[in-house]
């Protein structure tokens, strides 16, 4: 594995205007980290990596690198692409666990992290580094939010997680498991108790529905909750998903780790919204698909569909005169997530737009001192994006808490 990063790094040709860190969402200076690493200064290298994204151990696993810096990097115009998420993986893990953070004499000031996903994690390291004193909120027993329980093993390691935790406690950062804001505490109780600022990155764990009848039967479940703890569950030989991105993907695939012989992933249209890899690796993985498949019903037997017709154009053209069963022991709903509505509904003022997602303004929530990034504020979307908004919003809180400072 080292001769192979090695000779990645080797091809970089640290262009001058990197279109591969123009292609990243959170701009990661890619020839720098490469000219530090071959140079043998690999420590540099990872305190780059760090210090631009906290969570540069999992992106480096788990972006969409082919759609980001390496579909950006020139070398793919005429040939292969490096492999900048191996190379930046290597650093990041070889460097972690021996990196020590330097953090500014503390403040006196207390901020609040609501969610231990990507987003709060990084505000946590960014916060702490500054002088504050910082408490996670977690309402599950471990930390790491969607990279915990929303992300396979076979992806993202469960170790990794462990990892940020041991980080996390060694510069000061204080973790509540098992505790939900809006149920014994709420918002305000934070407030009272001296929290300068306060950050929600809950995310979005609430599933979406089909809308259609049988969703309530014991053969179906879905898709985040079957990923939180796929060994809870017995599904039987044959699977049905119904959904069209990774986290569809990422269902079929464990399924198929924990005894499915059969997982067929039906699509309502003509083609698919994962990634291209996350696609290919399911179908090496044996699952296979169905497009074009409208779910009408689900039934003790299994999904009704009705099938489009398009004509060799790809135009839709119509749909099938029957419906057609698909008999399987279990389905699998994957379309999609919204966020949970406690914290809306125990917090006075709290807006929230009609998704139920976050309404904000810099940063900021529609109460004072009250900060959200992140899928809840967003929807659904990339680790890497939580992690760049999440970096503005730490900002705009330590100038928020500095200002309050001054006036006081």
């Amino acid at each position: 594995m080292t001769n192979y990063v090695i000779a990645e790094a080797e091809r970089c040709l640290t262009c001058k205007r990197p279109v591969c860190q123009e292609g990243c969402p959170i701009h990661t200076p890619i020839p720098q980290v490469i000219k530090s690493f071959r140079e043998n200064r690999l420590n540099e290298a990872g305190q780059m990596l760090f210090d631009n994204n906290p969570m540069s151990l999992v992106t480096s696993l788990i972006c969409n690198h082919a759609d980001q810096c390496e579909g950006h990097c020139i070398q793919g115009k005429c040939g292969a692409a490096i492999h900048i998420s191996d190379i930046e993986n290597y650093i990041s893990d070889t460097y972690f666990d021996k990196m020590k953070i330097r953090c500014a004499p503390p403040n006196g000031k207390m901020a609040a992290i609501i969610g231990s996903g990507p987003a709060g994690i990084t505000v946590a390291f960014l916060l702490a580094k500054k002088g504050y004193k910082v408490t996670i909120f977690e309402s599950k027993d471990k930390i790491g939010g969607v990279m915990q329980y929303g992300i396979p093993e076979f992806r993202l390691p469960k170790t990794i997680m462990e990892r940020y935790y041991k980080k996390l406690n060694e510069i000061g950062v204080r973790v509540r498991p098992n505790t939900t804001i809006g149920g014994a505490l709420t918002v305000q109780d934070l407030l009272n108790d001296g929290y300068g600022a306060i950050f929600i990155g809950t995310g979005v764990w609430r599933p979406k529905k089909l809308g259609v009848k049988g969703e309530s039967l014991g053969n179906v479940h879905f898709g985040i909750d079957y990923l939180a703890s796929p060994g809870a569950f017995h599904l039987g030989r044959d699977v049905a998903v119904i959904g069209t991105g990774n986290t569809a993907m990422d269902v079929a695939r464990t399924a198929l780790r924990h005894g499915v012989e059969n997982v067929t992933i039906f699509s309502h249209n003509n083609r698919l919204s994962a990634a291209e890899l996350e696609i290919g690796y399911a179908r090496v993985d044996g699952c296979e698909f169905e497009y074009d498949m409208e779910v009408k019903e689900i039934t003790e037997e299994g999904p009704l569909f009705r099938r489009k017709l398009r004509d060799e154009d790809g135009k839709l053209i119509g749909y099938g005169q029957e419906l057609e069963l698909v008999k399987v022991d279990s389905v699998l709903i994957c379309v999609s997530q919204g966020p949970k509505n406690k914290i809306i509904l125990t917090t006075p003022g709290l807006r929230g737009n009609e998704k139920g997602l976050l309404i904000t303004e810099d940063g900021m929530t529609s109460v004072e001192g009250l900060f959200a990034a992140g899928d809840v504020v967003s929807g659904a979307n990339s680790i890497v994006a939580a992690v760049a908004q999440a970096k503005q919003v730490a900002e705009r809180m330590d100038a928020y808490m500095m200002r309050n400072e001054k006036k006081d």
